[in-house]
């Protein structure tokens, strides 16, 4: 099953920047698009805003993952 959620655990693996970059991006993220605190952010949510392809992203993901376990 797929993700809906995006975390800053994986932006530091998309990005290469800190978990700390990754919490500050979700935040600037949620203001800009007018969510509010408590609600998620989504993948493609991310993607659409940061300019990556939703796919990519979720190869990405996807091995690191493998790469975990």
């Amino acid at each position: 099953m797929e993700r809906l959620v995006i975390t800053a655990k994986d932006i530091q693996i998309i990005t290469g920047k800190s978990e700390r970059y990754g919490r500050e991006k979700i935040a600037q993220i949620k203001s800009k698009i007018n969510k509010q605190p408590h609600q998620f952010l989504t993948i493609e949510e991310y993607c659409n805003y940061s300019g990556f392809e939703v796919e990519k992203v979720l190869i990405v993901l996807k091995l690191k993952k493998n790469k975990q376990q």
